[in-house]
C-alpha cells in the first residue's frame, strides 16, 4: 500500500495552461441523453473549481452572490475577480464566443461543446484528442488492452441481440464522448425487468448515441479516482486518489479521501497518464479503477478532466483531520434553513465551503440552493456524526 498524501499540495489549474486560456465546467445547453438535464445542476457546476483555479472561470451569476463571499470569508478567501459572468443559454453562448472569436482567448473546457459554439481551434487542446480520450468505446486503446473488464461495443442497431446474450449482471453505457456524470448514464442491470428496462432507455437514445458498450459488472472491493496532472515544467504528478461512494447501481454519492491506495491502482493511473500526455493531453485526470478481491485493477471509466474530488486533493493542506469527504447537496424548499446549517458547521471547522447556487438569486420563482463541499475531521465516523447533524438542522433527509 502507499500513503495518498498529496506529493504536490500547491498545484493550481493555472499553472497547467497558457495565460490566454479561460475554464469552463458548465455542461453545453445542448442536450444529452445521457446526462441528468437539469439547468440548476450544470449551473451550479460552473464555480465548483474556483478556489483551485487561480486562473479566469466562466461562472453563473447565482453561483457567486453575497452568499458564498459570507462562506468563503469564514474560511478566509474572497471569490476571485477574474471571473466571466453569464445568466442563462444565450448569454453563456455569446460570452464563449466572444472570447474565443474576438478577443482570442483559448477556452479549457470540462465537457466537449458544438462547433457552433466555439470553433475546434480555440480549445486549450486539440479538440479531437479530447474528444477521443473521453471516449469511452476507445479506453483499449488508452489502456493498451490492460485493466479492462471483459467488454463488447456494438453498433446501435446490434445492442438489443447482443446484450441479451450476456448473463446477468451486466453493465451498459454510451460507447462515445458523452459524459455520464454521477454514474446517470450507466446502466447496471441485475434483474431481466432491469435490463429491459435499459433496453428502452438505449432506443430513445438512438439520436445521440452510434455505440454501446457491454461490460462485464465487476466484483469490486475498493472504487479509486486516481488522480494525475501533467505540469507544464514538473511533468506528470501524482495528486493522490479518493475512494468513490456509490450505490449498487453505480450512482454517485460523494468520495472520501483515500488513506492508502495499492501501488497497482498508482501505476495503471499513470500508465494511463502517460499514454495520454503522449498524444497532446495536457491538465487534470481521475481514472475510475476498481480493485477486486484478488487485487486485480480494472479501469472502468477515464475522465481526463477535473473530477468532483480534485479540489478535496489539491486542497489537502487547507483541511483538517485525516479524514475528508467530499459532496453536494441541494436544499428542500427552505433555503434560508439551508444556509444557516451550512454556516453553522463551517463555524465549526469541520465544514469547508467550494460552491454555493444561491436559488435566491431567482426572483420570479422558487429555486432550491445547492451547496458543494468538504467534510474534514478525524475520522469517517466523526464525519458521518456531523452529517447526520446538519442534515436535520437544514431539514433534509438522511442519506
Amino acid at each position: 500500500m502507499t500513503d495518498v498524501k498529496n506529493k504536490y499540495p500547491h498545484v493550481t489549474m493555472a499553472q497547467l495552461y497558457a495565460d490566454d486560456v479561460v475554464y469552463s465546467s458548465r455542461p453545453s445547453y445542448i442536450s444529452n441523453p445521457w446526462l441528468e438535464p437539469d439547468e440548476h445542476q450544470s449551473n451550479f457546476l460552473s464555480a465548483r473549481e474556483l478556489l483551485i483555479a487561480d486562473m479566469p472561470v466562466i461562472v453563473h451569476e447565482a453561483s457567486v452572490t453575497d452568499k458564498l463571499a459570507t462562506l468563503f470569508a469564514l474560511i478566509n478567501h474572497t471569490i476571485p475577480n477574474n471571473l466571466y459572468y453569464f445568466n442563462d443559454q444565450q448569454s453563456y453562448e455569446q460570452l464563449l464566443q466572444r472570447l474565443s472569436l474576438e478577443e482570442g482567448r483559448k477556452i479549457y473546457f470540462q465537457y466537449v461543446h458544438d462547433d457552433s459554439i466555439v470553433p475546434p481551434q480555440q480549445y486549450a487542446m486539440n479538440k479531437q484528442t479530447f474528444v477521443d480520450l473521453n471516449n469511452k468505446s476507445k479506453i483499449p486503446e488508452w489502456t493498451d488492452g490492460k485493466y479492462l473488464p471483459r467488454r463488447e461495443v456494438v453498433a446501435f442497431e446490434d445492442f438489443e441481440p447482443a446484450v441479451r446474450q450476456w448473463d446477468l449482471p451486466v453493465v451498459i453505457k454510451p460507447g462515445d464522448e458523452l459524459p455520464t456524470a454521477g454514474g446517470y448514464g450507466v446502466m447496471i442491470c441485475y434483474t431481466q425487468d432491469e435490463l429491459e428496462c435499459a433496453i428502452e432507455r438505449v432506443k430513445k437514445a438512438e439520436a445521440a448515441t452510434d455505440t454501446l458498450i457491454i461490460e462485464q459488472c465487476v466484483e469490486a472491493v475498493e472504487n479509486y479516482c486516481v488522480q494525475f496532472a501533467q505540469h507544464p515544467d514538473k511533468g506528470i504528478l501524482y495528486l493522490g486518489a479518493a475512494k468513490q461512494l456509490t450505490n449498487e447501481y453505480g450512482f454517485y454519492k460523494g468520495n472520501v479521501n483515500a488513506q492508502h491506495v495499492p501501488q497497482a491502482v498508482i501505476d495503471a493511473g499513470h500508465a494511463l497518464m502517460e499514454k495520454a500526455v503522449a498524444v497532446g493531453f495536457v491538465g487534470i485526470a481521475g481514472f475510475d479503477i476498481l480493485e477486486d478481491a484478488n487485487g486485480d485493477v480494472y479501469a472502468i471509466d477515464l475522465n481526463y478532466r477535473q473530477n468532483g474530488s480534485t479540489s478535496m486533493l489539491l486542497l489537502d493542506e487547507a483541511l483538517t483531520g485525516t479524514h475528508h469527504k467530499f459532496y453536494s447537496y441541494v436544499a428542500k424548499g427552505d433555503n434560508a434553513r439551508f444556509f444557516e446549517a451550512i454556516q453553522t458547521f463551517v463555524k465549526k471547522g469541520v465544514l469547508f465551503p467550494l460552491s454555493y447556487y444561491d436559488g435566491d438569486w431567482y426572483e420570479d420563482r422558487h429555486v432550491d440552493s445547492r451547496f458543494g463541499c468538504i467534510w474534514h475531521a478525524d475520522s469517517d465516523e466523526t464525519i458521518a456524526e456531523y452529517e447526520r447533524a446538519f442534515l436535520e438542522q437544514a431539514g433534509l433527509p438522511a442519506e
